[in-house]
């Protein structure tokens, strides 16, 4: 078997600077999207990036595609926040509560709007980027449950339906002058989860897949 070049490395690796610039568009993107809506255009984003852009439909041939790629990079920060609480010893409620603030900060209800009727919601990125937070955030809930300090009664979907709920309003609203409220009142809904439970739920609890039937 022939051995590529270094040359032929090179060609076929993606250089550092074109990395960067594609790192530095799907942040760009990000932060606008949540400030302003999913239709902000293109070429805002490309220049609060600091990229022209050709540079951004190189990167990302339609809206969809960048639309796509800042949802799975918000879903993979949202799974690492959960490794990191599963790497953590001691209280596992204590856990379970940094990771919730945090995937609160990604603001994954303002973005949720983005996916349009036009948007493959089954695309395999997508897919597998929420398959891995919905595991590791069942593991974080069910550490704190074995240890008895979380009812029992509750889903993966309730948590995850109130951290949207407490990231609203969406998008282009003025969401960004509402922050100040998201952890006060997320810590009200942490509190009501410890166990013992002091009163019983309706119904069952909410899963993922309720979620996206809803």
């Amino acid at each position: 078997m022939q051995t590529a070049t270094p040359v032929q490395r090179r060609a076929t690796r993606p250089r550092a600077d074109a990395l960067r610039n594609r790192e530095r568009i799907v942040t760009a993107a990000r932060e606008m999207f949540v400030e302003y809506g999913a239709e902000v255009p293109l070429d805002e984003i490309a220049r609060r990036a600091g990229v022209g852009n050709a540079t951004v439909y190189r990167n990302f041939p339609d809206r969809d595609a960048l639309v796509r790629e800042v949802v799975c990079s918000v879903m993979d920060r949202t799974a690492r926040a959960a490794e990191e609480a599963l790497a953590q010893t001691g209280d596992a409620f204590a856990a379970l509560e940094r990771f919730t603030h945090t995937a609160a900060d990604e603001r994954i209800s303002a973005l949720c709007p983005m996916v349009s009727s036009t948007f493959d919601q089954h695309h395999p990125d997508l897919e597998a980027a929420r398959e891995r937070v919905e595991h590791l955030v069942e593991e974080v809930m069910g550490r704190a449950k074995a240890a008895g300090q979380l009812r029992p009664d509750v889903g993966v979907g309730d948590l995850m339906v109130v951290v949207a709920q407490l990231s609203r309003p969406p998008a282009g609203t003025g969401c960004l002058s509402l922050d100040r409220f998201v952890h006060r009142h997320l810590q009200l809904f942490l509190d009501g989860l410890r166990a013992p439970a002091r009163s019983v739920l309706p119904g069952t609890a909410a899963t993922m897949e309720d979620l996206r039937q809803a």
